[in-house]
């Protein structure tokens, strides 16, 4: 009995169709599943059968967790400040650091509190990326659990992250020598080409204002750093000289937004900076006001 080329092309086919997914080994699994993003992995293997949510909670799956690409893709919501939000991504953290099985090295989030990142913390001793950037219930009682208990931090973004204070910053460079890029950015309180802050209007009043505290310390405590960003920051002349003169290795600066200081004062400062490549000013000519939002079931001030 011939068979023609169609014919052969739907045996193969037949053949394809009819392997048994669920014979696959452990292993195959998780070469097939590498190729996939975490979030793919969520959303696609670990609902089709435990055997499949086993293999994709492999520790070598779980060493970063990045929900920053996921939170870029939406609109900024006043509903990410409600406890009820907070809680789910604490329980996602959380989830993530026992499947790491201590594996974790990156963790990228927002609206995370205390709870998770100190869980993050004690289990996690290799972490070495956190940016922690709007989490307004992270103080400094999980940032000091993540300074003794992380020493191979490289990388700290704690942006707009108002409940931590400089008593972490003193902490974080004594104990990790490896820190080398910091950014601790404010939001902007007006800026005509951004599009509006989506926040809490008493978070929003609350933003620090103790910039001169915070470069003292980062002067004298992290030398070794090559990258900070302190946009929007009640940062002086005092401040700046503070950093450059503790922190002589920095390659990058971003001082957008920080109106307190004058273009030939950030020059004189930073003229000790043999290694600085990039540095951004200060826009000096547009008009600052804080942009306020209340949160759900508060009124609106004016």
């Amino acid at each position: 009995m011939e068979v023609n080329d169609d014919g052969e092309r739907r045996l193969e086919m037949e053949s394809v169709l009819s392997i048994n997914w669920a014979e696959l080994t452990r292993e195959c699994l998780i070469d097939i599943f590498s190729r996939l993003s975490q979030e793919q992995r969520w959303i696609g293997p670990m609902l089709v059968c435990k055997t499949w949510m086993n293999a994709c909670q492999d520790p070598s799956f779980n060493t970063t967790f990045d929900l920053e690409t996921r939170f870029l893709s939406f609109p900024e919501s006043i509903n990410w400040w409600i406890p009820e939000f907070e809680d789910k991504v604490d329980s996602l953290l959380r989830s993530v650091v026992d499947q790491s099985q201590g594996g974790l090295t990156e963790i990228r989030v927002r609206h995370c509190t205390d709870h998770s990142l100190s869980y993050a913390a004690e289990r996690c001793p290799n972490l070495e990326v956190l940016w922690i950037k709007s989490c307004p219930n992270v103080t400094d009682a999980s940032m000091i659990s993540i300074a003794s208990n992380c020493p191979n931090l490289r990388v700290l973004d704690m942006s707009y992250s108002y409940g931590i204070s400089h008593e972490s910053l003193i902490m974080l460079g004594r104990n990790c020598q490896k820190l080398d890029i910091l950014k601790r950015n404010l939001y902007p309180r007006l800026n005509p080409l951004r599009p509006v802050i989506v926040a809490p209007l008493d978070y929003l009043a609350s933003y620090p204002k103790n910039a001169n505290v915070e470069a003292e310390i980062i002067g004298r405590h992290m030398p070794q750093l090559k990258h900070l960003e302190f946009r929007y920051t009640t940062l002086t002349a005092k401040g700046l000289a503070s950093v450059c003169e503790g922190c002589l290795d920095l390659e990058y600066m971003d001082l957008y937004g920080c109106i307190s200081l004058t273009s030939d004062v950030i020059t004189t400062s930073t003229s000790t900076l043999r290694n600085l490549r990039e540095i951004k000013k200060p826009d000096f000519n547009f008009p600052m006001a804080i942009l306020r939002m209340s949160r759900p079931g508060n009124p609106r001030e004016g």
